[in-house]
């Protein structure tokens, strides 16, 4: 008898470190940095003293690291090439629309919240580099393509703005998204052009490792 309570005691105490030990290497899995991919359709515009300007549609596609900071919130880090800019009447001879298309390498560092296990909503600020700005007559014709660096139109090397949107992601990694980022910095150099920033909606698509 007195052995048989000894090997109970024994099989009790070996459950009882298992248990925890599963537990914590579980909370260290849980706790620990992911990364992913991610991609998807801007619809982008601008605001401002631009006279009813219409949406181009573009791409984003970018690379992501998740920190999980608790439970229910981590930070998440994004480096992205995001195609933005916007639509607009053109008085010209040859055609009346003109595409103006400012592409950049957004980096939007977020704070993240889990609102249940795999729905977060997602907040923060988001830095900006420019990477191309052309103005482009008849979009889809011959009519041409224009550098914008030495026109009026020349967009700015550097935007700060803000990006939040909500992301549903499954058991296995694969995730969707959708997002909006607004810029606060003025998109063009020149003051004669006014008041403009950039808007863009975004809907995505990614994978966690």
């Amino acid at each position: 008898m007195k052995n048989l309570k000894l090997m109970t005691a024994g099989a009790l105490m070996l459950a009882a470190v298992s248990v925890s030990t599963a537990q914590e290497a579980s909370n260290t899995k849980s706790m620990a940095p992911s990364f992913g991919i991610k991609g998807g359709v801007n619809f982008a515009t601008v605001t401002g003293d631009f006279d009813s300007p219409d949406s181009r549609t573009s791409f984003h596609v970018g690379a992501l690291a998740e920190f999980p900071l608790a439970d229910i919130f981590s930070i998440q880090v994004e480096a992205l090439y995001s195609g933005q800019g916007f639509k607009a009447d053109f008085e010209g001879p040859e055609g009346d629309k003109a595409e103006v298309q400012l592409d950049y390498i957004n980096v939007p560092v977020l704070a993240k919240v889990y609102i249940v296990p795999g729905l977060s909503l997602e907040a923060g600020p988001q830095f900006s580099f420019k990477v191309r700005d052309k103005f482009e007559i008849n979009p889809g014709s011959s009519d041409g393509t224009v550098n914008l660096d030495h026109s009026s139109l020349s967009a700015k090397d550097f935007e700060f703005g803000v990006a939040g949107g909500l992301t549903f992601q499954t058991e296995i990694g694969l995730f969707a998204t959708g997002r909006y980022n607004y810029g606060l910095t003025e998109v063009f150099e020149n003051n004669n052009v006014g008041k403009v920033n950039n808007s863009v909606f975004q809907i995505g698509v990614g994978y966690k490792f």
